[in-house]
Parts: C-alpha cells; sequence; structure tokens
C-alpha cells in the first residue's frame, strides 16, 4: 500500500518549521492537512496552496461543498485524520 509523505508540523525544522509558523497564523493556529503534503516540496507549496484556497475557502468555488468535504476527508485520510 502506498503512502504519502507528509511532514508533521511539530517535527519540522529549518524553513519548513518557518513555513508551517506562517500556515498557523493563517489558519487560526492549526495546520491543515493538505499543507503537511505540501511541506514535503516546498517549491510547489505556494502555488498548491493557492489552488487550494481559491477552490476550498471562497465563498463562489467552482466545487460543492460536498466536494470539498470528499477531499478533505482523503487528504485527513493521509495525514493520520489532523484537521
Amino acid at each position: 500500500m502506498a503512502n504519502i509523505l507528509t511532514i508533521v508540523p511539530e517535527q519540522a525544522k529549518g524553513v519548513r518549521k518557518l513555513f508551517f509558523r506562517w500556515v498557523q497564523r493563517q489558519y487560526g493556529g492549526v495546520v491543515p492537512g493538505v499543507y503537511q503534503v505540501l511541506a514535503v516540496d516546498l517549491k510547489v507549496a505556494r502555488p498548491a496552496g493557492a489552488l487550494y484556497n481559491h477552490l476550498h475557502l471562497r465563498k463562489s468555488s467552482s466545487i460543492s461543498r460536498l466536494q470539498r468535504e470528499m477531499l478533505a476527508t482523503v487528504v485527513n485520510g493521509k495525514v493520520g485524520g489532523a484537521p
């Protein structure tokens, strides 16, 4: 079975630790699971994070709330149920 590599915020070092601090400030003290996945390759973290915000957090999202919840369920399952 394949697993998705993630970085646990509490174990992050260096630039990833700074990245997680920034994410926590943006999201009220938590690190969404998608950012734990994105932290593995910080070159894609910014554009993918922008895409995540565009699809999930704006009021006129092009995907339904149900689709957003399905994506969140899959990501959270891959990162061990993190918020």
